[in-house]
Order: C-alpha cells, then structure tokens, then sequence
C-alpha cells in the first residue's frame, strides 16, 4: 500500500512546540508498516521549511522512509478541475491549489493519504481513502 503524506503531518513531526507531534509520527510509523510513504511537491516543499539546512531536511524524510513523489499532468489536471469546482461552487479562498495539488496527487498516485485536515479532502476528494 503506498500512502501519500500530507504536509500538515510533516510539520507537525518536525514542529518540536506541536500537540499533534506524536500523534502524526505515530500515524506516519503506522503507514509506513503498511507499505511507502510518499510526499508530493508540495507536501516536500511545505515541509522543508522547518529546516534551514535542506541536507538535514533529507536526512530527516530519509529517517522517517518518506519518499518524494512527483506530480504526473493527471494529478495537477485532477486538481485544477476540483479548484474549479470548489471555487464555483462559492468555496472560500481559505484553501488554495496546493491543497488540491495534494489531494489530487493522493487519488491519482497512492492508495490513501494520511492528514489531519480530513474533512476537506473527503468532502473535495471522492473516493480518496483519508487516514487520521
């Protein structure tokens, strides 16, 4: 099973003051014992900005097994046409095209997607399997 992480776990695993820390590194420890963990563009991205030293940044996504996955045009097309769908259905500017850039890549490239911010990649994403 490959299991695409969402940066909202990433930063919580890298955030020392977080209270979601050991609950998102658990969860990840749980993907990752049930096949690949993957990241996105943009869930790598998100990510690296704990760090001003990008060869511990790779350190650390190496430690946890977390491996880059890039985007295919299925994934940024799928997205653009949810934005899209999203935006005209009066969705607020709250969630940009990162968020669907990620969610898009997990239906498209993996089997789930493990987040905290459930509830708008069910609503936005069906058919995506959202874990935590």
């Amino acid at each position: 099973m490959t299991t695409a992480i969402d940066s909202s776990v990433l930063l919580d695993i890298f955030s020392d003051r977080s209270t979601y820390a050991e609950p998102s590194e658990r969860a990840a420890n749980l993907a990752r014992d049930r096949g690949k963990v993957v990241a996105c563009a943009v869930a790598w991205a998100e990510a690296a900005t704990r760090f001003s030293d990008m060869a511990k940044f790779r350190a650390a996504m190496a430690s946890l097994r977390i491996d880059f996955d890039p985007f295919d045009a299925a994934s940024a097309e799928l997205a653009s046409q949810i934005w899209n769908q999203y935006r005209s259905a009066g969705g607020a500017r709250e969630h940009m095209i990162p968020d669907f850039l990620i969610g898009a890549h997990a239906l498209v490239r993996a089997d789930a997607l493990l987040t905290r911010d459930a509830g708008f990649f069910r609503a936005y994403f069906r058919g995506l399997r959202v874990i935590y």
